[in-house]
Parts: C-alpha cells; sequence; structure tokens
C-alpha cells in the first residue's frame, strides 16, 4: 500500500525553486524590478509551493484514533495540494469500505470516480454510485456527497433506496451514512408494510 500523500516529487519541486531563484538573482542584479516583472517572480514562486503526486492502483485507508475508519481503492489518482486546497481524484472503479468502532465493515460504496477532500472530510461520488449497508439497505444515484464527520450523505440528484421491506425513488435525499434515516424531498415510488 502506498498512501497518495507519501509519494512527492522533491527533485522537480527543488529544481524548480532553484531556477526561480537563480531567475530572481539576476533580474534583481541588473536593477530594480518593475511591477509587472516583481508580480512574474512572485507568481513563479507561487507555483512552486503547489504539489501534485499521481498513485496508480490506489489503496489508501483513513485511520482515526488509531482505528481504520475507511480503505478506499481506485485505478488511478491525482493529488493536488495549494494553499487553498487539498484534494485527491480518483478514477475507477471506486470501491470504499466504511468500518465501524470494531474494525468489521458496515458499508460498501462503489462508484466510477470520486474527489476526496482531506481538510473537511468529505468525499464526492460520480457516475454509477451504489451504497450498501450491513443491514442490506441500499441506495442508488448518479452523484453522492458524504460528508465523513458529519456522518451524511446527500444528493440533489434522483435516488433510489432500497431496504428488505420497501423500496423508494425521487430526487433530492439527504441523510445519514449507514442509510438508517434519511429524507428524500421529491420522494416517489411504494411502500410495504409487514
Amino acid at each position: 500500500m502506498t498512501p497518495v500523500t507519501d509519494i512527492l516529487v522533491p527533485h522537480k519541486e527543488r529544481f524548480f525553486l532553484l531556477a526561480v531563484a537563480v531567475i530572481a538573482f539576476f533580474i534583481s542584479s541588473c536593477g530594480d524590478l518593475n511591477q509587472d516583472e516583481a508580480q512574474q517572480v512572485n507568481e513563479a514562486l507561487q507555483d512552486s509551493l503547489t504539489s501534485t503526486t499521481e498513485t496508480w492502483n490506489l489503496d489508501m485507508e483513513i485511520m482515526e484514533e488509531g482505528l481504520k475508519k475507511i480503505r478506499l481503492t481506485g485505478s488511478y489518482a491525482a493529488s493536488f495540494n495549494t494553499e487553498e486546497a487539498n484534494e485527491t481524484r480518483i478514477s475507477g472503479p471506486v470501491h470504499v469500505n466504511v468500518y465501524d468502532s470494531t474494525v468489521s465493515i458496515k458499508t460498501w460504496v462503489d462508484a466510477d470516480s470520486a474527489i476526496y477532500r482531506a481538510e473537511s472530510s468529505e468525499f464526492e461520488l460520480f457516475g454509477d454510485v451504489r451504497v450498501r449497508t450491513r443491514d442490506e439497505r441500499r441506495l442508488q444515484s448518479e452523484y453522492l456527497k458524504w460528508e465523513q464527520s458529519k456522518n451524511r450523505i446527500s444528493t440533489p440528484r434522483f435516488v433510489i433506496i432500497t431496504t428488505p421491506s420497501d423500496s423508494i425513488a425521487g430526487t433530492g435525499f439527504i441523510g445519514e451514512s449507514d442509510l438508517s434515516s434519511y429524507t428524500i424531498k421529491q420522494p416517489s415510488g411504494q411502500v410495504s408494510l409487514d
């Protein structure tokens, strides 16, 4: 397993930073920088603070308080780290296992692609998104946002929820990640009570 954050490109970053420093030195030794030249040097230095990493056959685990909470696999991932954002774009198929406090899988998620934002602990899942829980609740949609820290999933799009006793479909969904409680804004479907 190679975590996304462990893969860096230090040689390119060092070379780029050295090249910018040399250019800045030569420009400054030739006289004062005008405003446009100073802005170009500042932009070049800011670009050197951007980090991009790539990973093939991604196998990533997210730990919380020493316990495995999430395992995510995908065929390719590109991580972008800047002052404004820290996100990983993952090409699929994407598979996510969500673990409970006993490190047993409680939820399985499959999608065509995903975006993970580390600073907000959010996932966006795209394509043929399918969620299955340990108690056989299922969700299908083309898009799903998962706010891990709030244990909440949502979508403004069409969604189908099935349980062992009923199914419902509709547009606009918000609920808990284990599908134990949820709201569909514009529901349609059948409910059978046993």
